[in-house]
């Protein structure tokens, strides 16, 4: 895991927050987005990633050293640092380092067992960005932790929700649930508030930008959700 220290410069949005392909058919109505609901009908995916779950992946991956300043790379990385060749599947193969062995992979360090219950639940067949970040979530809403994320705070009680599934999460005495090493809390809230910042104002940038071309056109009609970029932040 990394321990690499983090300024603000090195929190920038995952390039790699692709848009799930059934978003495009999907109406904000089904897709998940309030954050009172903790059991959500299949029906009701992909998630939508708002700047506040953005955030908290971001934290994951960072957490889980595979953060890499936001780059694709970090979706393709194996417990210990090697890199998968390929992303059409998860890669269950135990790596080893001095004192420990996993078959983690990906940008969330997910357990082989663990990816076979989310392709299971979601119905997936590759282990790509796109699908990693449902995945993450999805383990988020399982672990029951969803509607503390989008409230866009790292809490104590977030952190300690979420150390069951990954184990670089402190529990609420600071440790880790699993007796491996730890991140500190701080180190997390503050990498949190750093890209939850960035994040959000991209997304006001994005607004602007928006706004200012509607103004600019003549054309009338009612306006479709917008969803920036390949990103699944909609607004």
């Amino acid at each position: 895991m990394s321990t690499t220290a983090f300024t603000a410069l090195d929190v920038q949005p995952g390039r790699a927050a692709f848009r799930h392909p059934a978003a495009e058919s999907t109406s904000t109505s089904r897709a998940l987005k309030t954050s009172d609901q903790e059991v959500v009908p299949i029906s009701a995916l992909p998630y939508i990633i708002t700047p506040e779950r953005r955030a908290l992946l971001n934290t994951i991956r960072f957490a889980e050293g595979t953060w890499l300043n936001g780059d694709d790379l970090g979706y393709k990385v194996m417990f210990g640092g090697s890199l998968m060749p390929s992303l059409e599947r998860h890669p269950d193969r135990v790596m080893r380092t001095p004192g420990y062995a996993s078959a983690a992979a990906g940008a969330y360090q997910f357990m082989p067992f663990t990816w076979n219950m989310v392709q299971r639940k979601l119905g997936f067949r590759r282990f790509g960005p796109i699908e990693q970040d449902q995945g993450a979530l999805f383990l988020v809403q399982r672990r029951k932790a969803l509607g503390l994320a989008d409230r866009g705070q790292m809490s104590p009680t977030l952190a300690a929700k979420l150390a069951p599934e990954w184990a670089s999460f402190p529990t609420l005495s600071g440790h880790s649930f699993y007796g491996q090493p730890v991140k500190r809390f701080a180190d997390l809230r503050r990498f949190y508030n750093y890209s939850l910042t960035e994040v959000r104002e991209r997304v006001e940038r994005e607004r602007d930008r928006l706004a200012q071309q509607s103004d600019n056109q003549t054309a009338g009609g009612p306006q479709q959700p917008v969803c920036t970029g390949p990103t699944v932040l909609c607004f």
